[in-house]
């Protein structure tokens, strides 16, 4: 447990595994007392720290690792866990209404977007990929239904249309701690929860990313692939051939050349894609087993492009 003046006067539990259950953990612990962390455990061939057990660790904080096959409501009873609530981020497992039942003022879950938009496994990069001008956090009591619980609230989040998704992923890890310091005392004092639909959005659902999404179909309008090669940028990432070798394309913006999709075209060192409207032209990308370089140092070393 942490030492200082709390915005609650009880600790609460933090469920989480991931990167962003692990930066978000940190901002929490600046204003909350964590009783106890639950999270998956390292597995076998990880190498290197685990995001938020790194984090408990520092922090001296009781952690219970927890699989998705194990009881968690015995570990939380061995464990003498004595907190009312729970808040869960990027945690990477169903949780069931049991547990949900074991914490009085159940568990609120910090989802990124504006909910019922983007239910689902992956809202930031669907969020990019739509192409739409705003996103934001909603905070939500969780129930057994997908991303179907009351809100305590929501914050917004304006696109500029150049993000991606490790940017924005930055941005709303900070509104969604702004958003907990602001809601979880009015919630536990009030238990003022509303509908989704509140938000005035249409329910819509993300999916989770495959391999396969990373590979560039040039049949695609250039505007959809440029806003992919952002959504892409952590992971699956956006690969295509140039020049016979495989790379990945880390930067884009749309431009005017015109041919058959999948068509390299130089102009002025500058090198263009053509897709099925519009084209593409190519900022930076990592040829494989290199490092990311500009579209220029690529063509310097790749004279039969040009």
């Amino acid at each position: 447990m942490t030492s200082g003046p709390k915005l609650l006067s009880e600790p609460f539990v933090f469920f989480g595994t991931g990167p962003v259950a692990a930066s978000s953990l940190e901002l929490l612990l600046e204003n909350f007392e964590v009783e106890a962390v639950i999270t998956k455990p390292k597995p076998k061939d990880h190498r290197g720290d685990y995001p938020v057990l790194t984090v408990a660790h520092r922090h001296n904080l009781r952690i219970i690792e927890v699989t998705g096959g194990q009881n968690l409501t015995e570990q939380l009873t061995s464990s003498r866990v004595t907190s009312q609530l729970a808040v869960l981020i990027d945690f990477g497992i169903i949780v069931s209404q049991e547990v949900i039942d074991f914490f009085p003022l159940g568990i609120i879950n910090s989802h990124f977007s504006i909910l019922p938009e983007w239910r689902g496994a992956d809202p930031i990069s669907f969020a990019i990929l739509s192409g739409q001008k705003t996103t934001g956090v909603s905070l939500m009591q969780l129930v057994e239904a997908m991303d179907e619980g009351p809100l305590l609230g929501y914050g917004e989040y304006d696109l500029s249309g150049h993000e991606t998704t490790p940017q924005l992923t930055e941005g709303l890890i900070d509104l969604s701690n702004e958003l907990l310091k602001e809601l979880l005392p009015i919630y536990v004092t009030d238990k003022i929860i509303a509908d989704q639909s509140i938000t005035g959005k249409e329910v819509s659902y993300s999916r989770k990313l495959t391999k396969a999404d990373g590979v560039i179909d040039w049949n695609k309008p250039a505007k959809e692939i440029e806003r992919e090669i952002r959504a892409f940028a952590d992971w699956p990432k956006s690969r295509t051939q140039l020049a016979g070798k495989d790379v990945v394309i880390t930067a884009a913006v749309v431009s005017s050349e015109v041919g058959k999709p999948g068509t390299v075209v130089i102009n002025n060192k500058e090198l263009h894609v053509c897709c099925n409207r519009g084209s593409l032209q190519i900022l930076q990308l990592i040829p494989s087993g290199k490092k990311q370089m500009a579209t220029e140092a690529f063509l310097a070393g790749h004279r039969n492009l040009i």
